[in-house]
């Protein structure tokens, strides 16, 4: 039964070239999320409608508050830390200094505290990239070793014993065996398949029925499937082709904010979608939790 969800609204004034990795911030009631190509961090205020934005020297693949305060980057030179006061970046470590045609992108912390975020070729044309996970003491682990094309979206079943994993080529989620303790991942199998026409599963979010939306990057949607059947239950049209991302968010963590991208989108098309690479909002009858923080 496909439930279909309507109420989606645009969000600020900001339109990205390529909007990605909403996440938000329980502490301060804001959404943050980037502009990869314009090398920039957003962070939207409901409270007021307000936004501030942190430009930086490089492409950012995702950007997650730390415990202490700040945030984790994921960048085009590997990981970095952000200090929000005094807007400084310090690297931490670059898994691939010797791939100087690769960058970061999609990136979430699990609730140990880690953060894992995965590489691709900016060119997306060969599967250079990898999966990393930069634990909270600085050492950075390689869990999937050159043989990803475009590292997407990541997220964990609520009882924390899976991993969802996309690489957005293959149009597929996978499902890993996770160990919440060591970190570790094993057993990887397909659980959804996205549809022919539906575009490519791009950042995803998992709800607390387990269930997970999915960013459908071409399909001008965010679908929801049921990772146990592998069956798509629920759809929210987007009026943007390119979905890029989506995180659970707002006071009572039941809105699902939507990331878009306006990169290689026409003149002809922009007047099919004025609000390319905007942020957006739609309320739900379902729940997602709380984003996990850095740890180190």
């Amino acid at each position: 039964m496909m439930h279909h969800y309507d109420g989606i609204e645009r969000i600020g004034n900001i339109q990205a070239n390529l909007g990605e990795g909403p996440v938000w911030d329980h502490t301060t009631g804001e959404l943050i999320w980037v502009d990869i190509n314009g090398q920039a961090v957003h962070l939207y205020n409901p409270a007021d409608g307000s936004s501030r934005t942190i430009r930086l020297d490089q492409k950012i693949g995702a950007a997650v508050p730390r415990q202490q305060g700040g945030m984790v980057l994921a960048m085009q030179r590997g990981f970095h830390l952000l200090d929000l006061e005094t807007e400084t970046v310090t690297p931490v470590k670059d898994p691939e200094s010797q791939l100087p045609n690769n960058r970061f992108n999609d990136g979430k912390c699990d609730r140990a505290g880690r953060f894992w975020a995965g590489t691709m070729a900016q060119n997306e044309s060969a599967p250079t990239g990898s999966l990393y996970c930069l634990d909270i003491d600085g050492t950075v682990r390689t869990l999937e070793d050159g043989c990803i094309t475009v590292s997407n979206g990541l997220g964990w079943s609520p009882d924390n014993t899976i991993m969802y994993y996309i690489d957005s080529p293959t149009k597929k989620v996978v499902a890993y065996d996770y160990d919440g303790e060591t970190g570790e991942i094993s057993n990887p199998r397909t659980v959804v398949t996205i549809a022919e026409d539906e575009g490519f599963p791009d950042g995803m979010a998992v709800d607390n029925d387990g269930m997970l939306w999915v960013a459908q990057w071409g399909g001008w949607q965010v679908g929801r499937y049921n990772p146990m059947t592998g069956e798509k239950i629920g759809s929210i049209a987007v009026p943007v082709e390119r979905t890029s991302s989506c995180a659970f968010g707002g006071e009572h963590m039941n809105e699902l904010y939507i990331t878009t991208a306006s990169v290689g989108v026409s003149e002809e098309d922009r007047v099919n979608q004025p609000y390319a690479g905007s942020l957006f909002r739609i309320k739900l009858d379902v729940k997602g939790p709380q984003a996990n923080f850095y740890g180190g």
